[in-house]
C-alpha cells in the first residue's frame, strides 16, 4: 500500500513527491509524459526564482530529473477513478488497482468540454478507458473520440477486439493508427441512445455504434473522485490544501488561479506536509488500539 498517491506529474505533483520521499513516505506519482504539460511548451520563463530565462522544457526536465534522482517513482498512466475504502483509497490505474492511504490531486487544468449525452450514458455505452471496457464490445462497432495522439493507443487496442473502430481525432496530425481503423474527420456533437448508446451524431451526419470511447489526457476531476467539493472547475481547498474528503489534498492549477509555477510548487509542498501529518496521526491512532 502506498502512503501517498499523487495524481499529476507537473510542478505541483513533483514538488509534493520530492518532499514526501524526503519524509520517508512510500510515494508514487501517476501522470502524463512531461511533454503534455502546459509549462513544457513555454519558450521562456523569467518569474521562477533561480531559473531565469529557462524554457518550459528545460524546467520540466530539471524538475523530473530532481525527483527521479531522489528515488521518486513516476508511472506514466492515467488514473480512471478513485474509490474510498474506509481509511484508504483505491485507484483504478488503467485497470490496475492500487491502494493508498492518502491522495494528492495535482492534475492541473482539465479540459471540461462535455459532449451532450456523455454524462447520461457513462457506463451505458460511454467509457473513458479502452483497456477497462474494451472486452465488453468484442465483435461490435465503436467510436473513439481522441483529444490527442495518446488516444491512438486505445484505438489500436480496440481494433484488436472490436468488429469495427471509427476514430474521430480532435487534433491535427495522426501518428500511429492501425490500418483497420476508419478515420472520420468530423466533430462529435451528441451521443444518441435510449437505455444504452446507439450511436453518435457528428458534423457530417450520424454513425451507429454500440460504444463511444472518449479518450482524454486526463479524466475530469468531478468524475475522478465522487464527493469532492468543487468551486466551479477548481477543487475547493483550505490554506493547508485539504479538500472536502479526509486524506485527500490538492495542489497546483487544479485548485484555481493564479496559474503560476511558483504557486504550484508551494502548494505541492504544503499538501504533502499536510498529508504526512495526516499519516502520522493515523499511525498514532493505530498504535493506541
Amino acid at each position: 500500500m502506498l502512503d501517498i498517491a499523487i495524481i499529476g506529474a507537473g510542478p505541483a505533483g513533483l514538488s509534493a513527491a520530492i518532499t514526501g520521499v524526503i519524509r520517508n513516505k512510500k510515494v508514487k506519482v501517476f501522470g502524463n509524459p512531461p511533454s503534455t504539460s502546459y509549462i513544457y511548451k513555454a519558450e521562456r520563463i523569467d518569474n521562477y526564482i533561480g531559473m531565469l530565462g529557462v524554457t518550459g522544457q528545460e524546467m520540466m526536465e530539471q524538475f523530473t530529473g530532481h525527483a527521479k534522482e531522489l528515488g521518486v517513482e513516476i508511472q506514466t498512466a492515467k488514473v480512471i477513478e478513485i474509490f474510498p475504502m474506509g481509511q484508504s483509497y483505491m485507484l483504478n490505474v488503467e485497470n490496475e488497482f492500487i491502494e493508498a492511504k492518502t491522495i494528492i490531486l495535482a492534475n492541473g487544468l482539465i479540459k471540461t468540454n462535455v459532449l451532450e449525452g456523455e454524462n447520461e450514458f457513462l457506463g451505458r455505452g460511454v467509457s473513458y478507458c479502452a483497456t477497462c471496457d474494451g472486452p465488453l464490445y468484442r465483435g461490435k462497432e465503436v467510436v473513439v473520440v481522441g483529444d490527442s495522439s495518446h488516444a491512438e493507443e486505445d484505438a489500436n487496442y480496440l481494433a484488436e477486439v472490436c468488429e469495427k473502430v471509427y476514430y474521430m481525432p480532435l487534433y491535427k496530425e495522426i501518428e500511429h493508427l492501425d490500418e483497420r481503423i476508419e478515420v472520420l474527420y468530423a466533430r462529435p456533437k451528441k451521443i444518441i441512445g435510449e437505455n444504452v448508446v446507439s450511436g453518435i451524431e457528428h458534423t457530417e451526419g450520424f454513425l451507429e455504434a454500440s460504444g463511444v470511447f472518449i479518450i482524454k489526457e486526463s479524466i475530469p476531476t468531478s468524475r475522478l473522485l465522487n464527493g469532492l467539493e468543487m468551486n466551479g472547475a477548481a477543487i475547493k481547498v483550505n490554506r493547508m490544501m485539504e479538500t472536502s474528503l479526509p486524506g485527500v489534498f490538492a495542489a497546483g492549477d487544479c485548485t484555481g488561479k493564479p496559474f503560476q509555477v511558483a504557486k504550484a510548487v508551494g502548494e505541492g509542498n504544503t499538501a504533502v506536509l499536510q498529508a504526512v501529518s495526516y499519516l502520522n496521526a493515523l499511525n498514532r491512532a493505530e498504535n493506541k488500539q
